[in-house]
C-alpha cells in the first residue's frame, strides 16, 4: 500500500495487548513515557483526540535540542488506527511546511499486537531526510519503549 518512494514503515508484533498499546498512544501521561527515543524526553502540550483535533508534542534532547510540533488528527478509530499529520495546525490552518502524515495501525494477535507505523511524506526528498535522520533506529527504539510500557499496564 502506498508509494515506497514516499513511505517509511516499521512493523512489529509487540508483546502487549492491543488495548494497552492504544492507551499508550492516546493517554498523554503514557505517551510521554515512550514517544521520544531515550535520552530524549517528550511533553504532550495538546492532545485533542478526535478527527480535526489538535496535538502538540515537544521533544527535548539531553543537550537542549528541540523537535516536534503541532498537527492535527485526521482519523481516530479506537484500538485500530490513528492517523495524524503536521500538514495542518488547529483549525485546518496549513502548517506552511508539511513533512509527513503518520498512520498507526493495531491488530490483535492473541494477547499480542501487530503494530504497523507508517510515515508518508510529501516528497521523496522528505522521506530520504527522515530516513537519514534515523527513522528506522529511532522509531524502532520508541516501539520497544512503547512495548515495555504497554506490557506493564
Amino acid at each position: 500500500m502506498g508509494d515506497a518512494s514516499f513511505e517509511l514503515k516499521l512493523e512489529r508484533v509487540l508483546n502487549a495487548p492491543r488495548h494497552n498499546v492504544w492507551r499508550c498512544w492516546t493517554e498523554a501521561e503514557l505517551l510521554e513515557q515512550w514517544f521520544a527515543p531515550h535520552p530524549w524526553t517528550a511533553e504532550v502540550e495538546k492532545m485533542d483526540l478526535r478527527p480535526g483535533g489538535g496535538f502538540h508534542v515537544a521533544m527535548r534532547g539531553p543537550d537542549g535540542e528541540e523537535s516536534g510540533g503541532p498537527g492535527v488528527y485526521l482519523s481516530v478509530e479506537p484500538e485500530k488506527r490513528l492517523i495524524f499529520t503536521d500538514a495542518f495546525q488547529l483549525g485546518w490552518v496549513p502548517s506552511g511546511q508539511p513533512f509527513m502524515t503518520a498512520i498507526i495501525e493495531l491488530a490483535s494477535e492473541g494477547d499480542r499486537t501487530r503494530y504497523t507505523a507508517r510515515a508518508l511524506h510529501w516528497r521523496e526528498e522528505d522521506r530520504k531526510t527522515h530516513e537519514d535522520m534515523g527513522f528506522h533506529d529511532g522509531w524502532g527504539q520508541v516501539a520497544s519503549q512503547l512495548e515495555a510500557i504497554a506490557a506493564k499496564l
